[in-house]
């Protein structure tokens, strides 16, 4: 193959099959032959046309990558169907990686530094995300089935013999918690081993292929200086974090995570049977021993992994690395504490030998829930309270988190002030502070607090050192800085939505398909009353953004369509009802360009709000959100349709996903949100679903770099590579590119095409492609005295495709060819937008001519004496 160059396609999101992306289309009553597989797996692999002759001047090469996430129906397809109940998880793995000055070389990145504090700041916050799923489903196995459900009946609608637990010794004390107990620690451990399975992806290493031979230099490469021909050079400073060789590749990084992680949540877990129980009835006498050593063994694991998320052998991804003794010491600890717990759940009479009857419901309570022996609240004691803390507590991390990524460690100042004039007035009201009793509530200290801590968030930004201008218009920083926070937040958000459902939903199933509403015999927490109300009014808002956008595209598209209208000559019926399909297409492009960011952000801004009065809405206790006068069937009526609505959703979630394996329509529409949220490796949050591209990545690598160093004479050789990515794909060729070795880019040209790198990706992730990042890519694919070996190209048309402008090529795409038929045609030429840019005159024209220069070749020089 010597003398020919190979272009290498990638395609984007949604899985395009390797024949369409090779381009092949068949013939009327003719059955095209499947392209053949040239390397790789059924899973991932590098597919030619079948039609490929021995004397092409450019092959065409497609990799598929798509089955890694929204791939055909397989028998693995129910396993990735379930990641879509993590996409919290997801996004909060996202907002690491939205810092706007992530380090190029992390092991120069200090803790108190700007990049480094956020870094700790959104890990603490991933390991509350942890604990908040572990809350809800302790809530389900140890509040609602282990606490409330204590009668047969009850317990008979549980699938399973659970009717023991309302029966002799199960039926007191705390004992029957200690089974509920096993809930959230199986969860947490299918969560574990799932994760333990996927740890394949980030165990790819890529190939090293050994030095290319002597004669195989393109036009212009300079001599590699002293040592045999072709010797790459000792690697410069890293100017881009994705030059990191270790980036793609952090195995051991990930097992020492998710071994934080899942203690953690066990730890919570364990904390709220436990924390119940020493309330409730306090140890005496030997007992005691058991139970403060449990807790200190508890509080132990907390600890460190608080200390830990900041710790180099935590944050640093160094491959296969060994656990550590750490990671072995919070396993024994976590170990300790969860069997001391369920010894103090199991004695016979209690920790302090006083049977917990009197303050768990009995089982009267649950034919007559209003019967004078029940309590008003029927939940775990402290239970409620537990929840709603949490809760504010990842609200002001939040702002401290939005805070310091836009303005550095100064803006720490308004969220500690904050939380400490919130735990002040806690404790005022509390009594445990000299001085007269407060007449307050803690929750009316909530929006004050929130106020005070969001003013960190209108600070002046602090430009990063190397900062420069933004290459071009709208392609500044996306929400001034804030956006680890935005991203993150609407992860947290989307957990609290999935806890407040599940609860309602096994509380529905409890009470026999009854609506938790009013006295039954089974009832959430009450900070997840509230939870109904707001998810209506947060679904407004969303509405209410949509109209707003709707409105926007209105009148770009009458913008659009007096341009196209007017061309200074009249046009027939039928080019005018082709300018208003044309018109449609360019508004959708300037509406995702110039507007999609900043709706956003309103949305985000409106959902803040919400979430601050929800805070101090929960911390009330009040158990059902107040009707104002006139209001009350409204606000009766919103809370029923939220409570429903919450109650399906984990269930809609989990359809929506098998769904999306069994349909090729959703497959490829919730391909374009879930490919583009798993791309960043799992640095922040472990459990959070694979990363597609700590495989794709590598391979793409070392089929690059191996093909680049074969001999002439091998019959695979080629001149050199077009490296030509679509949409996503061109993501993930930038990351093949600052990975490779430098003799290897010599002969290599970038195309890129549908390209989101300055529009949306270098907005959301300027620390990897913003305006001191993305020129980085730009220099390493210019040779010393040529131009740029990186073409773009863009349509007006196409709603995720833009000018790049970092110092290469930019060719504009005309679509459609023409407004009516031509040179015989009967239908009107396409409009492709988003799709079909191979097939454009623009790309074949520019292929040609990158594929002679890929051609060209120079004689080595001669090698000096010695």
């Amino acid at each position: 193959m010597a003398g020919r160059v190979l272009e290498l396609r990638v395609h984007g999101v949604s899985n395009t099959p390797p024949g369409q992306v090779l381009g092949l289309r068949p013939a009327p009553g003719v059955t095209t032959p499947a392209p053949w597989l040239v390397a790789g797996g059924p899973v991932t692999g590098f597919y030619r046309s079948p039609a490929t002759g021995p004397d092409d001047p450019v092959v065409v090469e497609a990799y598929s990558w798509g089955q890694l996430t929204s791939g055909a129906r397989t028998a693995r397809d129910v396993e990735r169907a379930l990641w879509t109940l993590l996409l919290p998880f997801a996004l909060a793995n996202v907002a690491l990686h939205a810092r706007p000055d992530v380090p190029p070389d992390p092991d120069a990145e200090r803790w108190n530094s700007r990049s480094g504090l956020t870094a700790w700041l959104i890990r603490l916050f991933c390991l509350s995300l942890t604990g908040t799923l572990t809350l809800a489903l302790t809530g389900v196995g140890v509040d609602l089935v282990g606490w409330q459900c204590v009668d047969p009946g009850c317990l008979g609608r549980i699938p399973g013999p659970w009717e023991f637990l309302g029966r002799g010794w199960w039926s007191g004390g705390a004992r029957s918690l200690a089974v509920g107990l096993l809930v959230p620690l199986g969860v947490l451990a299918v969560l574990g081993l799932v994760s333990w399975r996927s740890y394949q992806y980030e165990a790819q290493m890529p190939a090293e292929p050994g030095a290319p031979p002597a004669g195989r230099r393109p036009a212009g490469a300079p001599w590699d200086g002293p040592g045999p021909p072709g010797a790459e050079p000792p690697p410069d400073p890293p100017e881009n974090p994705l030059q990191g060789r270790t980036f793609w590749t952090g195995e051991g990084q990930l097992r020492r995570s998710a071994v934080l992680h899942l203690c953690t949540g066990a730890v919570v877990a364990a904390a709220v049977p436990l924390g119940a129980v020493l309330a409730a009835d306090p140890p005496l006498g030997p007992r005691a021993g058991l139970a403060w050593s449990t807790v200190a063994a508890l509080a132990a694991v907390v600890l460190v992994a608080v200390v830990a998320s900041a710790r180099p052998w935590l944050t640093r991804r160094a491959g296969a690395t060994p656990l550590g003794g750490w990671s072995v010491a919070v396993g024994l600890l976590t170990g300790v504490g969860l069997a001391g717990t369920l010894l103090v759940l199991l004695l016979p009479d209690g920790p302090s030998g006083t049977p917990l009857a009197e303050l768990r419901p009995g089982p009267s309570c649950a034919p007559h829930p209003g019967g004078p022996s029940c309590p008003a609240d029927l939940s775990l004691p402290g239970f409620d309270r537990v929840v709603a803390w949490l809760g504010t507590g990842q609200l002001f991390l939040l702002l401290a988190i939005g805070s310091v990524a836009r303005s550095g460690r100064r803006a720490l100042a308004a969220p500690a002030a904050a939380a400490a004039l919130l735990a002040a007035g806690v404790a005022w009201t509390s009594g445990w502070l000299p001085g007269p009793p407060g007449t307050l509530e803690p929750w009316t200290f909530v929006v004050p607090a929130a106020t005070l801590a969001a003013t960190g968030l209108l600070l002046p930004r602090v430009p990063a050192p190397a900062e420069r201008q933004p290459p071009g218009p709208r392609t500044d920083l996306a929400w001034g800085g804030r956006a680890p926070a935005l991203i993150a937040g609407f992860g947290w958000l989307l957990c609290v939505s999935y806890g407040a459902g599940l609860l309602y939903w096994v509380a529905n199933r409890l009470n026999g398909g009854a609506v938790p509403q009013g006295r039954v015999p089974v009832v959430p927490p009450t900070p997840v009353t509230w939870a109904g109300l707001a998810f209506v009014i947060a679904l407004l808002a969303l509405a209410a953004t949509a109209v707003r956008a709707g409105l926007l595209l209105l009148r770009l598209r009458r913008q659009e369509y007096a341009e196209l209208a007017s061309p200074g000559h009249p046009l027939s019926a039928h080019d005018l009802r082709r300018c208003r399909d044309v018109s449609a297409w360019r508004a959708l492009h300037r509406l995702v360009g110039e507007h999609a960011v900043r709706l956003v952000g309103w949305y985000a801004v409106a959902t803040a709000v919400l979430v601050v009065l929800g805070c101090a809405a929960v911390l009330s206790r009040r158990p059902h959100p107040p009707a104002p006068a006139g209001g009350a069937a409204v606000v009766e009526w919103a809370s029923g349709v939220g409570d429903w609505l919450l109650a399906w959703l984990p269930v809609l979630v989990g359809t929506v996903g098998l769904l999306v394996y069994r349909n090729d329509l959703a497959r490829r529409t919730m391909g374009v949100i879930w490919d583009v949220g798993t791309f960043w490796p799992r640095t922040a949050h472990p459990l959070a679903p694979p990363s597609y591209a700590e495989r794709a990545v590598p391979e793409l690598r070392t089929r690059t770099a191996g093909l680049l160093a074969l001999a002439d004479h091998h019959p695979r050789a080629v001149d050199g590579i077009i490296l030509s990515g679509h949409s996503q794909g061109t993501v993930i060729c930038a990351a093949v590119l600052l990975q490779l070795p430098a003799r290897a880019r010599r002969r290599i040209w970038f195309f890129s095409y549908g390209c989101q790198l300055t529009r949306l990706h270098g907005r959301v992730f300027p620390g990897y492609f913003g305006p001191d990042r993305l020129p980085v890519l730009a220099e390493a694919l210019t040779p010393p005295g040529g131009e740029t070996h990186w073409t773009n190209f863009w349509r007006g048309t196409d709603p995720l495709g833009w000018p790049v402008r970092a110092g290469e090529r930019d060719v504009a795409v005309h679509d459609p060819e023409a407004l009516h038929p031509s040179d015989g045609e009967v239908a009107d030429p396409p409009i492709r937008n988003h799709g079909g840019y191979p097939e454009a005159p623009e790309f074949r024209r520019e292929r040609t001519r990158v594929a002679w220069l890929l051609r060209r070749r120079v004689p080595v020089p001669r090698q000096g004496p010695g």
